[in-house]
């Protein structure tokens, strides 16, 4: 009764039921990945339901030269509406801009489905705060070295936004390089405290009996 239940609510919603009763995060690091397979990828999942949250965007591998797919853009800003420009289409110059839009076209946006599937991304340039610690994950079979063979040409999206017009390059490398500074200092500190707690464990383990080793390891608590 409880499936069928939340099967019409999901229904009647227009959203899939794994996205009302799911609450974590996927958080891909983009680098090394291709924009087109990335953005495939992220769509079907945002459109089952799963959260994503897609960092260091400037990062992402078009392929092509830098001078082809500036070209390209350039031929896309020239699209514009004939009575107002304010109007639309909106030429994002920021990466993380750039590749939300990109998996906005793969998705049903103007319906309901499709609004629901949009809210549960998240695109940043550089990696914030928040998810400085997180755990980061790949998707490999949309990296460059599994898309695209070692002689072609690509450029990243961080160069060619750079090209058409984005000024904070130079500031997000001093963020990255700043959180790469703190994460080392981190990490350090965090093997310090595992060392001590793997000593603490096995000066414990010494002091238990033979049988009493046994049905712990076991148990899988030493």
């Amino acid at each position: 009764l409880a499936q069928v239940l939340r099967s019409l609510v999901g229904s009647r919603l227009g959203e899939p039921v794994a996205a009302m009763f799911s609450e974590s995060k996927v958080i891909v690091d983009c680098k090394g990945h291709m924009l087109g397979r990335l953005a495939s990828c992220v769509a079907k999942e945002l459109l089952n339901g799963q959260k994503v949250v897609l960092v260091r965007c400037e990062k992402l591998n078009q392929s092509g030269s830098l001078y082809r797919n500036f070209l390209k853009w350039g031929e896309f800003r020239r699209k514009a509406t004939n009575v107002k420009h304010a109007h639309g289409p909106f030429h994002h110059r920021a990466p993380s801009k750039i590749m939300q839009r990109a998996i906005r076209g793969m998705i049903p946006h103007k319906t309901f489905k499709g609004r629901c599937a949009l809210d549960r991304l998240e695109c940043f340039d550089g990696v914030p705060p928040k998810y400085a610690r997180k755990k980061l994950k790949i998707v490999p079979r949309a990296q460059k070295i599994n898309c695209l063979k070692p002689h072609r040409p690509y450029c990243t999206l961080g160069d060619l936004s750079t090209k058409a017009g984005w000024k904070y390059k130079e500031l997000i490398e001093r963020l990255e390089a700043k959180r790469l500074a703190n994460q080392a200092k981190y990490w350090e500190v965090k093997k310090g405290y595992v060392a001590k707690w793997l000593d603490t464990k096995a000066a414990a383990a010494k002091k238990l009996t033979k049988d009493q080793q046994e049905i712990l390891t076991a148990a899988g608590v030493i």
